[in-house]
């Protein structure tokens, strides 16, 4: 079992998609190939590096686990998506399980499970998605891994969506430090 990929080689791996994939229309919220991110309200103001997670169909069209026994589609549960991470489609290993197919599948696993805020969320539903694909040859895909890459590798989709995840954090820990700095 390969582990998941370096993060330059998945930076290499990214960025040898060109214009061959379909385009990202930001208006319409459609991301094909992407899992996709979004600011969690309170819990991401404190822990910029914690938030919603989705993944995107071909088509575009974003399903993200939004609660115990549900997956959204195309309509995540903390609003539009402020970042996104493009992925290759040429990068899936497994012969029966296509991008569709597997997304599909993790969303029809999902749609029976309990939400877990710490072992089994929305990062678990898009890791499952990726290991059912074995997207970079690999089956170890989790949470922590998504998070990291997504995180270092994602693209803001606008400035205001780099705003939402960055503005509240900055403010609570400015007015943190003035107070620790003025008592």
């Amino acid at each position: 079992m390969k582990s998941p990929p370096s993060a330059d080689e998945f930076e290499q791996n990214t960025m040898e998609l060109g214009d061959r994939l379909p385009q990202i229309d930001k208006k319409r919220h459609r991301y094909p190939y992407c899992i996709v991110w979004t600011p969690i309200p309170l819990l991401t103001w404190l822990f910029p590096f914690i938030g919603h997670m989705g993944i995107a169909m071909s088509s575009g069209v974003i399903r993200d686990f939004a609660g115990p026994y549900y997956v959204s589609e195309d309509n995540m549960a903390f609003g539009n998506p402020t970042r996104y991470l493009r992925l290759n489609p040429a990068k899936i290993a497994s012969p029966n399980n296509g991008w569709d197919t597997s997304v599909s599948s993790a969303s029809e696993e999902y749609k029976h499970r309990m939400h877990n805020l710490c072992c089994d969320n929305c990062h678990s539903h898009v890791a499952m998605a990726l290991n059912f694909m074995e997207y970079d040859k690999s089956s170890s895909w989790n949470m922590v891994t998504l998070a990291a890459k997504l995180f270092f590798f994602g693209k803001y989709v606008s400035f205001p969506g780099f705003l939402k995840t960055w503005l509240p954090f900055t403010i609570l820990a400015t007015a943190t430090i003035l107070l620790v700095v003025l008592l």
